[in-house]
């Protein structure tokens, strides 16, 4: 195989939980003043940390954007995550089979705060593919856009940024990676997607795909 590692996103590629975290934000954000439908709150944040609308948030609601608001946020997020969240269809055998390739050189890079993708891989049952490789922009000087996570990641499994894969299904995401060195590909799943192909690519994939099951077979394992 052609590259060294690869570096996943979380949500939306791993694991279905976009949909999920997004009603959380757009009720507590209703219930703030910001009369905004689910479509639009997606669009607003999908790819991007809370934190990073702070601005808009504000702006919106006329409120500060404190730090009990996010951690009622966090708490009613992770709640409903523990009782609904499912793997991408495809991503756990696709994940093993890989891991065993690769002899392991898989990380998670995420946007997201760590204990959220900590817990989202302990549920579906991906946490052992990649132990102590699960990277937060959180954790990081700068989030995506800016490659940090991904370069924090690729450090890790010793691997160079330019033999590394990267898996995203954002453009903050795959600009992220893009950034680092690494090789890019969108995943773009014909159902719930929220980039098109056309957006990903303009970001800089190299390829897009829409069967996380596929990802072995794209990679000449199959």
């Amino acid at each position: 195989m052609q590259f060294e590692a690869i570096l996943f996103d979380c949500d939306g590629v791993l694991v279905d939980s976009e949909t999920i975290t997004n009603r959380v934000l757009h009720g507590m954000l209703n219930a703030s003043g910001w009369a905004l439908g689910e479509d639009e709150c997606m669009r607003i944040f999908v790819g991007h940390t809370v934190r990073s609308k702070a601005p808009l948030i504000e702006a919106e609601t006329g409120q500060p954007l404190t730090d009990a608001w996010m951690a009622e946020f966090y708490e009613r997020r992770n709640q409903r995550l523990r009782a609904e969240l499912e793997p991408i269809d495809g991503a756990v055998p696709a994940v093993a089979q890989l891991f065993t390739r690769l002899a392991g050189k898989m990380a998670v890079a995420s946007g997201a705060d760590k204990p959220k993708v900590v817990m989202q891989l302990e549920k579906v049952g991906l946490s052992p593919f990649f132990g102590e490789h699960v990277f937060s922009g959180h954790d990081l000087p700068r989030t995506k856009p800016w490659p940090d996570v991904y370069l924090a990641a690729a450090a890790a499994v010793q691997a160079d940024p330019a033999r590394c894969l990267v898996i995203e299904d954002s453009v903050p995401g795959l600009t992220a990676g893009v950034r680092a060195g690494a090789t890019v590909w969108g995943f773009c799943p014909k159902v719930g997607a929220h980039s098109t192909p056309a957006q990903l690519l303009e970001a800089g994939a190299t390829q897009v795909f829409d069967d996380m099951a596929d990802l072995p077979r794209l990679l000449g394992i199959l």
